[in-house]
């Protein structure tokens, strides 16, 4: 089986919910349950993949012929013919990698951490990425001296000031996410920074964006009884890292290698929405896939 780790960059809020939930949060965002780290399902991925590449075909006018048969090889066939074969392509969910948070020098801050990264260098099969050490206590680390967000030797972000320090280990990270998540000038590297996985945990919860929305009654033009309602979204510049994994196809008179699976998948960087609330503005992305390490550079 072949896989290729892909980017996930919000251009604008991202909600990928589980529904109404009991907390204060009427529409939370998708956590994993063990870390609480947000991310984007997998089925809710493939299943605008798919999409995009149906469209394709449609506005072509070829969605009866071999094409729409190789998509099917590709994504599996419709629901209700489900039981002739499986799809070659499963997609992994979307974890979060770097999250967007205000800070009072350089307007905001990619903010990581430790764990984050080790979860990203495990889907990217990268042995050659370090990761930035921490001593006990709470701390921030950035790439260079030309960190946009350092202030009197300290960085701000939200309501905390935390002492910074320059890690040569967020270097060879920067390296590789700068020219997806910030192609032609560089926004990103000096506003990369890493903190301490339990400083992470409190961002992953505060600093999510929360909005609240109302139902007018078309009658009174006042809120609907009721109709109140706060909704939880990644911010703007948040990114996501997952997999694709592809097998051969198993739709007959249709073989396909496991490289054909996934350049069809995922042929290049793309602009597609994700998630909910489209119509509000909500889950423009680009998908990035992600180009593999150099020879010599991971396992």
């Amino acid at each position: 089986m072949l896989t290729r780790p892909f980017l996930l960059h919000a251009l604008s809020p991202l909600h990928a919910g589980t529904g109404q939930a009991a907390g204060i949060v009427d529409l939370p965002i998708a956590r994993m349950k063990a870390t609480g780290i947000p991310f984007v399902p997998g089925s809710s991925i493939k299943g605008v993949l798919r999409d995009a590449r149906m469209s394709v075909i449609r506005d072509a006018g070829r969605e009866n012929g071999a094409e729409s048969d190789r998509l099917k090889a590709v994504f599996g066939p419709e629901t209700d013919k489900a039981g002739e074969h499986a799809g070659a392509l499963v997609v992994g969910d979307a974890r979060l990698l770097a999250l967007p948070v205000r800070s009072f020098r350089g307007t905001f801050a990619y903010v990581t951490s430790p764990l984050l990264l080790e979860l990203a260098r495990r889907d990217l099969g990268r042995s050659d990425l370090k990761l930035p050490p921490f001593a006990p206590g709470r701390g921030a680390r950035c790439v260079g001296a030309d960190c946009v967000c350092v202030h009197n030797g300290k960085i701000y972000l939200e309501d905390l000031d935390l002492p910074a320090q320059r890690s040569e280990e967020l270097a060879g990270w920067a390296k590789l996410l700068a020219p997806l998540a910030s192609p032609g000038e560089d926004l990103f590297t000096k506003r990369l920074l890493a903190v301490d996985d339990d400083t992470m945990s409190f961002l992953m919860e505060t600093a999510t964006q929360l909005d609240a929305r109302v139902r007018l009654d078309p009658n009174t033009r006042t809120v609907a009884e009721g109709a109140l309602w706060l909704e939880e979204s990644l911010p703007a510049e948040s990114l996501l890292l997952g997999l694709l994994a592809a097998d051969r196809s198993r739709r007959k008179e249709h073989p396909m290698g496991p490289e054909e699976v996934l350049g069809l998948a995922l042929p290049g960087e793309q602009v597609l929405q994700f998630g909910g609330k489209a119509t509000v503005g909500r889950g423009r992305c680009r998908i990035v896939p992600v180009p593999p390490a150099a020879p010599g550079g991971g396992r």
